[in-house]
């Protein structure tokens, strides 16, 4: 009788151990899926407020992002740039402007981090390729000229060096 009790309490263990393993080996459980998922559509809807971009005009172009979190991050950072809009008052006219310019929301992120307020993480080759795991090639294509319409939007400058270089990006 102890024997068969002994081998009962070994396979529970047994089986604890494996079950808690699961975390190591990568599983997503449903948990870990809906909370990146909320994640992402946070971090679409603060890049599209960040850029410019109305609530509706993020959602068109993210149709397949939870909405929810998308206006979350929309909404975290439009009261982010609210709060700290006297900041762009140190460049006139360009901080004054509907839409302040891309470089200049840049430099203010890294005066934040400069002032240890940081770090401001973007990785835009990862969410772009995060991105394309659920979109379709056609999607694909429009978010990259889309991304390449914005960037160069920021850096006119560059432009000028690449068409002078004989350069096609």
């Amino acid at each position: 009788m102890a024997g068969n009790s002994t081998m009962r309490w070994m396979a529970a263990g047994a089986l604890v151990m494996l079950a808690s393993g699961c975390d190591m080996l990568g599983i997503e459980t449903p948990a870990k899926q809906q909370a990146a998922a909320e994640a992402e559509g946070k971090a679409v809807g603060s890049a599209c407020r960040h850029a410019g971009r109305a609530i509706e005009d993020c959602f068109t172009l993210n149709p397949k992002a939870n909405k929810a979190a998308v206006f979350a991050g929309w909404k975290e950072m439009n009261d982010y740039m609210t709060k700290n809009k006297e900041m762009l008052n140190d460049y006139p006219p360009y901080g004054q402007a509907a839409v302040p310019a891309s470089c200049l929301r840049n430099h203010l992120m890294l005066k934040e981090m400069k002032e240890g307020r940081g770090p401001i993480y973007m990785d835009t080759v990862t969410a772009l390729a995060k991105l394309a795991e659920t979109l379709t090639p056609k999607e694909v294509k429009h978010l990259e000229a889309e991304a390449w319409e914005d960037f160069l939007d920021m850096c006119v400058g560059q432009c000028g060096i690449w068409v002078g270089e004989n350069v096609d990006p």
